[in-house]
């Protein structure tokens, strides 16, 4: 994402002492979208798997946000520094849409949780500058990078305010603290998986089992209603052979 202020708009920085929360922009004040596309459409495809697979499963919960290519704005004293990471999630927060996440507008909230889809493009920021902002000046909990095309998977967890790397476990799996469940590769894919090993479903996955499901009952109701039609024949024989019952 391009991370430089909107072209014709100055540099603004605050002063040390800010003199209200009030006077800071909002986020109907300042740009949400810069236009540019993720590198390629599985870059897209894969943010879009990880952020509705994660909202399918908490579809119950509403103390959290998810987003994934949007600005992150994050210094009140200067109001254009901004990030996009590729996807995060926020705790404890109001559940409600946003154009952006502005620290200042959320209580000073950062991310838990970031992953960042690494590209040729990207891939020294999202290794060298992001990793440090994320780590010294974010302090979120946990960083991984993905590359949906190498399939480089890199986990990063926050222990004394660094990060250290954490490995996959046997089965090729990183635990996320945070969130209570794995990540892991599965056909090329970064998927969520719950503690039991269960793969988080996709929407259309989620679909799909709902209607085999549904097909399930049908099928269940329709051999209930066959077994039912042969138990009304069955008496109707007898009683034509033996007469009415006692």
């Amino acid at each position: 994402m391009n991370l430089e202020p909107p072209s014709g708009m100055e540099l603004i920085t605050e002063p040390d002492i800010l003199a209200s929360i009030d006077d800071l922009p909002t986020e109907d004040d300042l740009p949400c979208d810069d236009g540019e596309p993720m590198d390629t459409p599985r870059h897209q495809e894969q943010m879009i798997l990880l952020i509705q697979s994660l909202k399918a499963y908490w579809s119950a919960r509403t103390n959290y946000f998810v987003g994934g290519n949007m600005f992150l704005y994050y210094d009140p004293r200067n109001r254009w520094k901004v990030r996009g990471p590729d996807f995060f999630v926020v705790l404890d927060v109001e559940d409600r849409e946003r154009k952006s996440w502005i620290v200042w507008e959320e209580g000073m909230r950062f991310p838990d949780v970031i992953i960042e889809l690494l590209s040729d493009t990207t891939r020294e920021i999202d290794k060298g500058d992001k990793k440090t902002i994320y780590e010294r000046i974010f302090r979120t909990p946990e960083y991984y990078l993905y590359d949906p095309l190498s399939h480089e998977f890199l986990g990063y967890q926050l222990e004394k305010n660094r990060y250290r790397p954490v490995e996959p476990d046997t089965e090729g799996r990183v635990y996320s603290p945070s969130l209570e469940l794995y990540l892991v590769v599965r056909d090329g894919w970064l998927r969520w998986m719950t503690p039991a090993g269960d793969l988080l479903p996709t929407p259309m996955e989620l679909a799909e089992q709902q209607r085999q499901r549904a097909e399930q009952e049908r099928q269940r109701a329709e051999q209930e209603r066959q077994r039912a039609a042969r138990a009304e024949e069955l008496l109707a024989r007898y009683k034509e052979r033996f007469g009415e019952l006692d």
